[in-house]
């Protein structure tokens, strides 16, 4: 009977799904877009990706990354209030839909600190996404387009291109994420 394989973090279950598929961390950067020292730090746990690599990584492997825990994790998910939110260096968000390979809407609610700028690799990942300002204001650049919404501004783009957030104003700013993912 072959063992269950469990993990510990989600960098290790990337590792190892990585490593079963036979990609190297390099091809990892060329297939995802994303640098290679960011994709280490991730597989490390020294860093929570964003949404925009966990979907990359999903498409790259051909699963749903967010369903992939092993039962002790699954059990304590379960346990674990709806409002528990990841927090990575430009923002913390918290999952509004169910994960599942056959879904390919997926919701956030992101929350982005005052006076805070994007750092790291921009986002890209296939599909579309709309954002809608619940409250402060965002500064989105797409492409090489910058464009600055108010609370009730909301902006629609190809998700393929790279994208950044930033919040310009003095409050906290939260905002509804919806990705299309064909």
């Amino acid at each position: 009977m072959k063992k269950k394989k469990t993990w510990k973090t989600f960098g290790q279950r990337i590792r190892s799904i990585r490593e079963e598929k036979g990609i190297s961390l390099e091809d990892l950067a060329l297939e995802t877009g994303y640098p290679l020292d960011a994709l280490a730090q991730v597989e490390n746990d020294e860093v929570i990706p964003p949404v925009s690599l966990v979907l990359q990584l999903g498409q790259t492997f051909k699963m749903d990354i967010e369903q992939v825990e092993d039962e002790e994790e699954r059990k304590a998910s379960k346990k674990r209030a709806r409002s528990h939110k990841k927090r990575v260096d430009s923002y913390a968000y918290v999952s509004l839909t169910q994960p599942g390979l056959d879904r390919h809407l997926h919701a956030y609610l992101v929350t982005i600190e005052a006076k805070t700028e994007h750092s790291g690799a921009e986002y890209h990942h296939e599909g579309e996404e709309f954002i809608y300002v619940l409250r402060g204001g965002l500064s989105i650049q797409v492409g090489q387009n910058i464009t600055k919404l108010k609370e009730g501004g909301n902006i629609h783009f190809n998700s393929a291109l790279h994208h950044k957030l930033s919040n310009p104003t003095s409050e906290a700013t939260e905002l509804l994420v919806v990705i299309f993912v064909p």
